[in-house]
């Protein structure tokens, strides 16, 4: 499935994400950049040790807050870049996590962007440890890229959001037909 914004596109894909050639991958990390489960584990298993090295010397900074996202190359992986982005942990809506997730989309695309990447894959952030629904977070991921292409004049021309599984491919699925109708 995809959506037309101009010359840009967003497209779903049931798929590996680290198998997905791309300018940038983006990374559903944590705020200590400590490497962890799943999305995460599967980047930095695939990129290599070279990933870790990198982040660890961005941690000494201050990490990366919720919300936002810094970048590291992409070791063995099939891209560029890695953008690892923290997406908020789900704690029923309250604190201010559509926004922090939103941010945390709009966070890779401007790093991307700055890096001259054309294609790039994000995973669904914050839905699996950090227990963001997946009915309210696809449309919120979507409508953040959605905004992005159609608003910022960026090198990004295509991005992919390579989804685990079947539900999560249906629930972005549904989203993106719901914004192509918008």
């Amino acid at each position: 499935m995809e959506l037309k914004i101009g010359e840009c596109s967003i497209s779903l894909l049931q798929g590996d994400i680290t198998r997905v050639p791309a300018d940038a991958i983006v990374n559903a990390a944590n705020s200590e950049l400590r490497g962890g489960g799943g999305v995460d584990g599967a980047i930095h298993q695939a990129g290599g040790p070279s990933l870790m090295m990198e982040l660890n010397r961005i941690r000494p900074h201050g990490g990366c807050p919720t919300g936002s996202a810094v970048v590291t190359k992409a070791g063995a992986l099939p891209a560029k870049y890695v953008i690892h982005a923290v997406g908020p942990v789900w704690r029923g809506g309250g604190y201010d996590e559509a926004r922090l997730l939103s941010s945390a989309y709009a966070a890779s695309l401007r790093l991307a962007s700055e890096k001259k990447a054309a294609k790039v894959s994000f995973p669904s952030i914050s839905t699996g440890a950090y227990g963001y629904p997946l009915d309210k977070a696809a449309p919120i991921a979507l409508r953040a890229v959605y905004s992005f292409l159609r608003d910022a004049k960026s090198s990004v021309r295509e991005v992919v959001f390579v989804l685990f599984d079947r539900q999560t491919y249906r629930a972005y699925e549904d989203a993106l037909e719901a914004l192509e109708g918008a």
